[in-house]
């Protein structure tokens, strides 16, 4: 048998220690980050931007047009591209528009139903196109939504009641609700009856007037408390009112009846004219929802949908249909004492405009 030379031994050494680090190094995990994309490779990669199609229901309330302006400065800032429709109210108008932005290619479609039960029809269309549906501050009835982004409404409702309580823990309570077709009103009333009843139990209160206001109009919701007024002699303990809107239309009835400040009141959304007459005592209280996280997260879910990544969800909400995956925010009560802390702080009214300070 030939020896191997110490050039021939050196070589296979070599040779042998390289094959073993190889197979040792195969063995080794690929770092989790290799794996993923920043989302600035993902536009790369797909070529285009995420496409969000907006679906409102209308623009004429102040709290509208903040959600539209939040929402589109959200999507933008994170590389999106945003359509925005809104439809004045109208069912008809507000299927054909999601239907013409479905048509134009969007990627994932955010919803604000003026009908809960009607806007049913926009996500089937949606689906049949491939596109996911987010349900944006009011959830859609009887329909297979993605996703539902809101704040806890039942917990509005209580906030309301507990604040009336307060003012007004015996007598005649008077409950003008919001539009019958929105969700969210029903869950409004839910909540706030969830604390009066056991109250109703007692016979401590009496709910002497309990309507619904359509559209949700401050013009309806003024005829409603006049009819509560008159039904009962002008003796009122305390209003519950669905939003801000419809509690002015309540202070406006109260007013005509010298009972302005009077009579507390309760709205919420935290508008402009509620706050200020919050402020100045006309109305007992408001809710804020912080309407710029609302937007935000919103945003980023959208997008998160149209990309098909994993959200983690909260909570879940029976629509009729499905346990719809929800992710709810927290609302804040609001009274004269904390408006400072609260909405002012935050920058969503400015001191100037609630006081009127020039």
């Amino acid at each position: 048998m030939k020896k191997l030379t110490s050039t021939k031994f050196l070589v296979l050494y070599v040779f042998v220690i390289s094959l073993l680090m190889a197979v040792g190094c195969s063995k080794q995990p690929i770092p989790e980050e290799t794996h993923k994309q920043t989302p600035e490779q993902d536009e790369e990669n797909s070529g285009e931007p995420v496409k969000i199609g907006f679906s409102m229901d209308t623009l004429k309330e102040e709290r509208w047009l903040k959600d539209r302006n939040l929402f589109r400065q959200a999507v933008e800032s994170l590389g999106a591209e945003i359509e925005i429709q809104a439809a004045n109210g109208d069912d008809s108008l507000q299927i054909a528009q999601a239907e013409e932005m479905i048509n134009k290619g969007i990627d994932v479609l955010v919803i604000v139903p003026h009908n809960a039960e009607a806007a049913a029809a926009i996500v089937a269309k949606a689906h049949r196109a491939g596109i996911k549906v987010l349900s944006y501050d009011r959830l859609v009835k009887n329909a297979d939504i993605d996703l539902y982004v809101s704040f806890d409404n039942e917990r509005v409702g209580e906030l309301q009641a507990m604040e009336m309580l307060k003012q007004a823990p015996k007598g005649k309570y008077v409950y003008i609700g919001g539009a019958v077709t929105d969700n969210n009103a029903h869950l409004l009333k839910k909540g706030a009856f969830n604390v009066l009843q056991p109250y109703i139990d007692k016979g401590d209160i009496t709910i002497t007037y309990d309507q619904w206001t359509e559209d949700w109009t401050p013009a309806n919701a003024y005829i409603n408390m006049g009819q509560a007024l008159q039904s009962n002699n002008n003796r009122v303990d305390a209003v519950i009112a669905a939003n801000d809107a419809t509690a002015g239309g309540a202070i406006q009835a109260l007013s005509d009846q010298g009972l302005k400040g009077v009579v507390p009141v309760a709205g919420q959304d935290a508008e402009l004219a509620g706050v200020q007459r919050v402020a100045v005592g006309t109305q007992t209280m408001t809710v804020y929802k912080p309407i710029d996280i609302l937007t935000e997260r919103a945003a980023e879910l959208a997008i998160k949908l149209a990309k098909g990544e994993r959200i983690d969800v909260n909570r879940t909400v029976n629509n009729g249909k499905i346990e719809v995956p929800s992710i709810l925010l927290n609302p804040i009560a609001v009274v004269e004492s904390n408006i400072s802390k609260t909405i002012i702080e935050d920058g969503f009214h400015s001191r100037e405009d609630i006081y009127q300070i020039e």
